[in-house]
């Protein structure tokens, strides 16, 4: 595809205008090669740009004129992501059920499906068209899915989980495993606590590996549509998460915890149990929280506050001893 063709598509303009070099596909912008585009986010890796052996190179705007080709966009890493739609395409997997799988014979599956190798589908499950189940995958009694279905091998998915369209889960997914959820009895052994709720996923989720969604103790846990968890995520029983978030690796929401819509939690956030965090809410990696956020705040910490003021705090905290010994050297002393 030439660079002209290729600018079109992803929205950019090209420079130099009559730039016409044959693009074979994307790399990286250490490993690119002469018929490959990369692209550059973070002005940090800047100095790549003059030495990458890239055909083209997608920036944002204001970038610094390249002896490269560029395709300058108002949001490079869109831009990226519809060039990589145009070279990439991930293996097909052939419709058809495999020998070894073992379906129910109550469970329905729509039309075009690809079921893989030791995939196991229990009764009364009901599956859409075009879903692909790779090698291990289990799905247990009374689950729903909606189409467009994709699992990786060994994702289990539990009893009574409901589903929608487009959804994709990565290997080794849990989605419905019991909640955390125990009490003493009276004679102080901890005995446990029935998990009779469920789990519904929205449409156009995405569930990176070995995360676990946990079902309700009562009712149900919900992921909203168009939310994103990176890998390792834990959503414990009762947990909402909005429409359109994203949460990143190791982030863990206690019981009870409700997010609303496009919230951002940065890797390794905790959530404590019951909180209510705000649309549009940003929490910054490593952070905890144990109370209710407002809308749109973008907190840091542990326990976490109000970022600017996180940020200010840290640059204090190196100066503390000198600040402690200076409080101590203007104490009169007990002979004044």
């Amino acid at each position: 595809m030439k660079l002209q063709e290729l600018a079109g598509k992803i929205g950019a303009r090209l420079e130099p205008p009559g730039a016409d070099a044959e693009i074979t596909g994307i790399a990286a912008i250490d490993t690119a090669a002469p018929g490959q585009i990369t692209f550059i986010i973070n002005p940090k890796y800047a100095a790549r740009a003059q030495t990458t052996q890239a055909s083209a190179i997608i920036v944002e705007e204001n970038f610094p004129a390249l002896k490269t080709p560029t395709l300058r966009a108002k949001d490079p890493q869109y831009a990226y992501l519809r060039a990589a739609e145009l070279f990439y395409q991930p293996p097909p997997y052939p419709a058809g059920i495999h020998p070894t799988a073992v379906v129910h014979p109550t469970a329905k599956i729509g039309r075009s499906a690809s079921i893989g190798s030791y995939v196991a589908i229990d009764a009364d499950v009901e599956i859409g068209e075009h879903c692909t189940l790779l090698p291990h995958v289990v799905i247990y009694r009374g689950v729903k899915i909606g189409n467009n279905f994709f699992a990786h091998s060994h994702v289990s998915i539990r009893e009574n989980s409901e589903i929608g369209n487009n959804v994709l889960l990565h290997n080794g997914v849990v989605i419905g495993s019991d909640g955390f959820g125990f009490a003493k009895d009276n004679e102080g052994r901890w005995r446990k606590i029935p998990q009779a709720g469920k789990v519904v996923i929205e449409d156009d989720v995405e569930i990176q590996a070995n995360c676990c969604i946990d079902r309700a103790s009562l009712g149900e846990t919900r992921i909203g549509r168009g939310t994103k968890l990176d890998n390792l995520v834990h959503i414990a029983h009762n947990c909402v998460v909005g429409e359109n978030s994203m949460l990143c690796s190791q982030v863990g929401l206690a019981g009870s915890t409700e997010l609303g819509r496009n919230v951002i939690l940065a890797g390794q956030v905790g959530v404590a149990g019951h909180c209510k965090v705000g649309d549009g809410v940003i929490v910054t990696a490593q952070s905890g929280t144990h109370g209710d956020i407002e809308p749109g705040k973008m907190i840091s910490g542990s326990p976490a506050f109000d970022h600017k003021q996180w940020r200010r705090s840290v640059a204090l905290f190196s100066k503390l001893p000198e600040l402690a010994k200076a409080v101590r050297l203007s104490k009169p002393s007990k002979e004044e």
